[in-house]
């Protein structure tokens, strides 16, 4: 993920009240250090194995939404306001999400698209359903 996009989704997540989870990739350190324009600290959080954190995030009771083009996703405008503990997992832009974390997903959702393009940039599509599950639109 770009430094801008992982600035962007820090963003959003201090713009709704939610917090942004990393995973310890090499690049994520870089990318905060370019892309966090926030003047004051954000609410981040780093998880050690991704795919165990997804677990015992489910193991809990979390609710874990998918962005990802799938036959069973439903619509971003069917995506109800979290009402509960809600995790957002992304994908990369070109790939996916890995299908072991697919496997972890309560609900896949995905954003209409009427233009040529396949899917929206990783921080534009994780921004809008961000403000969907916070009820901001």
């Amino acid at each position: 993920m770009h430094g801008a996009n992982l600035g962007t989704l820090l963003r959003t997540c201090d713009a709704v009240g939610a917090c942004l989870a990393v995973p310890p990739f090499g690049w994520v350190d870089e990318a905060l250090a370019r892309g966090n324009t926030l003047r004051h600290r954000s609410c981040l959080h780093r998880v050690g194995n991704p795919l165990r954190f997804l677990e015992n995030e489910r193991l809990s009771g979390t609710h874990i939404v998918g962005v990802e083009l799938a036959d069973e996703a439903i619509r971003l405008a069917d995506l109800p306001v979290a009402r509960r503990r809600t995790v957002a997992v992304l994908g990369h832009e070109q790939t996916g999400i890995p299908a072991d974390a697919m496997e972890l997903v309560d609900v896949a959702v995905e954003i209409p698209m009427v233009g040529t393009g396949a899917s929206l940039n990783v921080a534009v599509a994780g921004s809008l359903v961000l403000y969907r599950l916070a009820g901001l639109m």
